[in-house]
């Protein structure tokens, strides 16, 4: 495997992870850190939408690590899969965590953030191939 790939690979396992602390933890850890409040969710990136840009860019990252480092090898239909349900769950799951709210319009942004990812890689994979 390509030292390149490796490292894309390990930023997305690790990114993972962070994301899965971050979503699964009762209370915003971002929030106790800046503010020393595990109620209080922080807002990045200040729009209209609130927060939801930052479950957008987190997804997107996330999303665009997890098909580049397998757009090569015979994962990537599963990493496609695993992502769109990921965005899906992981927001569902603040149904039943404690100190979490389920938010339609986070739910959206992580969808939001996923397929676009998604739209970018195949358009690169066409583009790479000659098919554009």
């Amino acid at each position: 495997m390509d030292y390149k790939i490796r490292i894309v690979r390990y930023l997305y396992y690790f990114s993972l992870t962070g994301l899965l602390i971050l979503y699964l933890f009762p209370g915003s850890l971002i929030g106790y850190f800046f503010y020393g409040d595990f109620s209080r969710q922080p807002d990045m990136i200040p729009n209209p939408m609130g927060t939801s840009i930052n479950h957008a860019l987190a997804f997107f990252y996330l999303s665009i690590l997890g098909l580049m480092s397998y757009m090569r090898g015979t994962g990537f239909n599963q990493t496609l899969i695993f992502l769109i349900l990921l965005s899906l769950l992981l927001e569902l799951s603040h149904l039943i965590i404690p100190n979490r709210s389920f938010q339609s319009l986070d739910l959206f942004a992580n969808l939001l953030g996923t397929l676009l990812a998604i739209v970018i890689i195949f358009l690169y994979k066409k583009l790479k191939n000659g098919k554009i």
